[in-house]
């Protein structure tokens, strides 16, 4: 996986979300502890939502952001997009009647016309795509001026005395975990290679100011395996 590029990385990442999405939520909450509800409702409080606030859910998945960016903010409107069909057909199959707008979407040509948005926001969606710069430079595209970019995401954790028991969770607990749960064990393997692979938080957050994004600041959570990153157009 680690020495896939552009088209095929993106098929890779398409087919392998497919396979899991009956099991995706059930495994993000076995994974975190069920940590990553508290990580989105942070993600959405620092979206600010007022009534009437137009918000994009990119990489939304099964919608779990875009349901408490409504949960929030019930007089929000909220636009879910991702590029995994079977992804949004799991969420839009939840026992609620929360009115979420879902579209087919790809987060390096984000199908919105520029200034459309008063809010971004993603869950792990950065270190899943082929090109982390471009997919920025379309949300700051389609956010208004003043508009907030909030992105919730893996990041490579640094060297510390707690590393031996972060990799034994990342390398030996998730895959396992993974493939009893959904019976893909190798999509739970690619969890890991990409967190590892991906950009250190730092590094992140310099890539928001080298889009333009101003205010921009981040919060590590869970050992700094993941972290919320913001900034403002």
């Amino acid at each position: 996986m680690s020495d896939l590029t552009g088209t095929e990385r993106a098929r890779y990442v398409q087919g392998m979300f497919a396979r899991i999405a009956h099991r995706y939520d059930l495994m993000n909450r076995l994974m975190t502890m069920g940590q990553d509800i508290r990580w989105r409702q942070e993600v959405i409080r620092r979206a600010v939502l007022t009534p009437g606030a137009v918000v994009l859910d990119l990489g939304a998945g099964t919608g779990d952001l875009a349901r408490e960016a409504l949960r929030q903010q019930p007089g929000c409107c909220v636009i879910a997009a991702d590029f995994t069909l079977e992804m949004m057909r799991v969420g839009q199959a939840r026992p609620d009647s929360l009115p979420i707008q879902w579209t087919a979407a790809d987060a390096l040509n984000i199908p919105f016309r520029s200034g459309t948005f008063d809010a971004v926001v993603s869950g792990f969606l950065l270190r899943n795509v082929s090109d982390v710069r471009q997919s920025l430079q379309e949300q700051y595209r389609v956010l208004k001026p003043g508009g907030r970019i909030i992105t919730l995401d893996t990041t490579r954790p640094p060297k510390t005395p707690l590393s031996p028991l972060v990799n034994f969770h990342l390398h030996t607990v998730i895959p396992t975990l993974g493939g009893m749960i959904s019976g893909n064990p190798d999509a739970y393997r690619y969890l890991p290679e990409s967190t590892e692979a991906f950009l250190a938080a730092e590094q992140l957050a310099e890539r928001f100011l080298s889009t333009g994004f101003r205010h921009v600041g981040y919060h590590r959570l869970m050992l700094a395996t993941v972290a919320i990153h913001w900034g403002e157009k």
